[in-house]
């Protein structure tokens, strides 16, 4: 059978766009290669794949097995430096570094005055971008040319860059202590989910505390105010006190409306805090301000200055798609909202090897969701057993409220035929979840009992659990 797993050379070089392809060969043509270079035929041979077969490969003698990881290892690189030169692919942190190297290339031939020229401009640009790390390589450079090119000047040229030095150090230290903090409490958020008791409170508080004390606000710039504002988001978000999400959130976005040209240079993290932002509004159902901000997110993310890759592609669309359905639900416009499926599905495909199956999966679950609320029961089910079925790392609380969805769906559809065996086997996913608590045991046996409740009494019985719901709710 043949070999389907996914390989990296392969994603690649399906990732490529017609204008990349045909760079590409433009650029090993340049190169003066043969044309039966054995790295552009296995190349031509992978383009053509519709699944990745190692089989085909040895089978054409392109190469040998033993060969084979050698030639695909210098293919991968040929790809990325010919991606490197695309100017689609360009942006201020390659150029930064491409004029470091330069410098770089201008020391090692012995010409000083030059190398220092150019690193002193792209230091410039660099602060100017609060690219610090960068900042911090071209300060190590400079003290190095700088201790073997004497001028009259070094006294003075000493003294700026020790001083520049240990000023860097000092905000790179405010940086690297956010961003872990921050790093930290995103972690938790993927692994565990929310807080669910006390202990857990307690013990996020406690990180949190320990490296937040230590930081002046005052003192912080633009880069470390973002990383500011992301550990206190996901801080809240964890202990899920929404009133402040909402509050940091909205700094977060607030901070790049307020450095606009902060947006060219961090798209990603303009992206992401709105994210956060729309999520939270949606949390609220404030549908005046999530539409008002999902207004103003587009707007900036399709403006021509706006960059445009693969990667950033992807995170508009999930931000974009989740949006979008979250306003259908805000405004209970669910056979509306559910007419959106097939064109998010269609988009899923594109990006199928950019986005991690979690994200797929809550897609998933608001799709299932909005098919629930327009009574297509069947297709509901459908919905959530792919979730359910998946083989992917998804957090144990999606998986749970899928299965009480599929749940839902099999009560209200009358198809019940397989309703007490979900419900065995969703107890026995309960038993086994890292942190169950009274919430999760308590919605197992409401459906586990629904099903003897005459259908008379089963309104009042689905008021009574919402009343528990709520119970849950405020000790959350």
């Amino acid at each position: 059978m043949a070999e389907l797993h996914k390989d990296f050379l392969f994603i690649l070089i399906k990732s490529l766009t017609t204008s990349e392809k045909r760079q590409f060969r433009l650029y090993v043509n340049r190169l003066g290669i043969n044309v039966d270079a054995k790295f552009l035929l296995l190349f031509s041979e992978m383009e053509k794949m519709k699944e990745y077969d190692e089989r085909v490969i040895t089978g054409k003698k392109i190469s040998t097995k033993q060969q084979l990881s050698n030639l695909k290892a210098h293919l991968y690189k040929q790809i990325l430096i010919s991606l490197r030169m695309n100017p689609s692919h360009q942006n201020y942190r390659i150029q930064l570094r491409e004029q470091l190297d330069f410098a770089n290339i201008l020391y090692q031939k012995g010409l000083y005055k030059q190398a220092l020229k150019i690193l002193d401009k792209t230091k410039q640009t660099a602060l100017e971008l609060d690219e610090k790390t960068i900042v911090s390589e071209i300060i190590d450079l400079e003290k190095v040319i700088e201790s073997q090119f004497i001028t009259r000047s070094i006294e003075g040229r000493a003294d700026e860059l020790i001083r520049q030095s240990t000023e860097i150090r000092r905000q790179n230290h405010y940086a690297t202590e956010l961003s872990n903090l921050s790093l930290k409490l995103y972690s938790e958020m993927l692994t565990h989910g929310y807080v669910k008791n006390d202990a857990g409170r307690a013990e996020i508080m406690e990180v949190f505390n320990a490296r937040i004390r230590k930081i002046s606000f005052e003192k912080l710039n633009f880069t470390e105010r973002l990383w500011y504002f992301k550990a206190h988001v996901w801080k809240n978000q964890l202990l899920q006190d929404y009133k402040y999400t909402l509050k940091y959130a909205f700094q977060w976005v607030t901070l790049f409306h307020t450095h606009p040209e902060m947006i060219a240079s961090h798209p990603v993290w303009y992206v992401k805090g709105n994210t956060y932002l729309l999520k939270i509004l949606f949390l609220y159902g404030n549908i005046d301000m999530l539409e008002k901000s999902f207004k103003e997110f587009n707007k900036r993310v399709r403006a021509s200055g706006f960059a445009q890759n693969e990667n950033l592609q992807s995170l508009v669309f999930l931000t974009h798609s989740n949006t979008l359905m979250n306003i259908h639900f805000v405004k209970g416009d669910f056979f509306a909202g559910s007419k959106l499926i097939p064109e998010i599905e269609m988009k899923m495909e594109k990006f199928r090897d950019k986005i991690d199956e979690h994200h797929f999966m809550i897609l998933y679950l608001k799709m299932a969701a909005m098919l629930f609320g327009s009574r297509k029961y069947d297709e509901t089910v459908l919905y959530c057993s792919r979730i359910i079925e998946s083989k992917g790392n998804v957090q144990e609380d999606l998986l749970f409220h899928t299965r009480m969805l599929m749940l839902m769906a099999k009560h209200e559809s009358g198809d019940d035929e397989d309703y007490d065996e979900l419900i065995k086997n969703s107890s026995r996913f309960v038993k086994k979840m890292k942190n169950p608590d009274d919430f999760h045991f308590e919605s197992i046996l409401f459906f586990r009992d629904l099903s003897e409740v005459m259908p008379s009494r089963r309104l009042e019985a689905f008021k009574e659990f919402d009343k528990k719901l709520e119970h849950f709710a405020g000790l959350a």
